[in-house]
């Protein structure tokens, strides 16, 4: 069976997406000490805390690495906030911008197979792309990897906007192609909603009140910041991790009533995460965790490609492998 590490892991959604393709994991590692209680939870076993603190002999051999490293300092919303705190940002980040390197760190010195990262879709074009380019020079001229990447927007697999950059590498000369989009028709955004939901989630008057008013006076301005009320036959805008603050990116209208918010267990199907997965933590704890995840589904499809691929290398030039991934594909994708 496949074995990969799951690197800033947040709440798993990554390896829920791994495991569903027939990999297995065997090293974890997630800092955030709420993030770990619901790790913990769903799958057993506790995270190791800051990868930086952890040697590359601490780290069992793999065949894939994966890791959603912390976006926050790439991604627009973030950006714009350290620029008007006046503080550095991408890998100018005294602290998350750097954590690009323990990724290379680690596959440097563990050569997995194979190796899955993901990021906002703003990375690609930060600093003027210098930062991309300084990623993929990394991969490819330092440390070899035949690499492939691409935007993708899981609104194909759940009812939400949501762009993210995906990068995928493998250490043999391989050929690998995205998933590509096999549905008729896209999921909407009502299949996702709770039938009974507590009244804590309704938008109070104050605060419906104030999220009409900043709107108003922006688009005045010509600006497009405001609410997001949500079609219920279509699907969002992307849930964030800052969605705990007021909800506006994604509002529910309850018909000429003041709107609802999402709750955490609409956030996780929205997210694509399996009814079973347990929520132990508060609701604004909950918000921060799913918005910082990844979608399921989508994921597991790139896994499938991953894994499909080091079949298909394994049959041509891999006899003598540890692994028989054969076996494996076969087995849990049939046909």
């Amino acid at each position: 069976m496949l074995k990969f590490i799951d690197l800033f892991a947040g709440i798993g959604g990554t390896r829920i997406a791994f495991e569903k393709a027939g990999c297995k994991c065997i090293f974890s590692s997630e800092w955030d000490k709420f993030a770990q209680i619901t790790y913990e939870r769903n799958f057993g076993e506790k995270p190791a805390g800051d990868i930086r603190k952890i040697q590359s002999s601490e780290i069992p051999d793999h065949d894939i690495l994966v890791a959603g490293f912390p976006c926050q300092p790439f991604s627009i919303s973030g950006v714009s906030k350290k620029n008007s705190l006046g503080r550095p940002h991408g890998f100018n980040d005294p602290t998350q911008g750097t954590l690009f390197f323990e990724i290379k760190r680690i596959l440097e010195d563990k050569k997995p197979q194979s190796f899955l990262l993901e990021n906002v879709k703003n990375l690609q074009s930060h600093n003027k792309k210098n930062t991309f380019k300084v990623i993929i020079d990394t991969l490819e001229k330092e440390l070899e990897y035949n690499v492939y990447f691409k935007i993708l927007d899981a609104v194909d697999y759940v009812p939400q906007h949501r762009e993210r950059i995906f990068i995928v590498g493998f250490k043999d000369p391989v050929e690998f192609n995205f998933p590509e989009i096999k549905f008729k028709k896209r999921p909407r955004f009502k299949d996702i909603i709770e039938k009974k939901v507590d009244k804590k989630y309704y938008l109070s008057d104050h605060l419906w009140d104030y999220l009409q008013n900043y709107a108003k006076r922006h688009q005045e301005k010509g600006n497009g910041f405001g609410f997001g009320l949500t079609n219920l036959d279509g699907y969002s805008r992307t849930l964030s991790a800052r969605y705990y603050k007021d909800g506006s990116e994604i509002l529910i209208p309850r018909n000429g009533n003041n709107p609802r918010r999402l709750t955490p267990r609409e956030c996780a199907r929205l997210m694509g995460f399996p009814e079973s997965f347990k929520i132990p933590v508060s609701d604004t704890q909950a918000y921060r965790q799913f918005g910082n995840s990844v979608v399921v589904p989508l994921v597991m499809e790139i896994a499938r490609e991953i894994v499909n691929v080091l079949d298909n290398n394994f049959k041509n030039t891999a006899a003598n492998s540890n692994y028989k991934y054969s076996e494996v594909y076969n087995k849990c994708f049939p046909g």
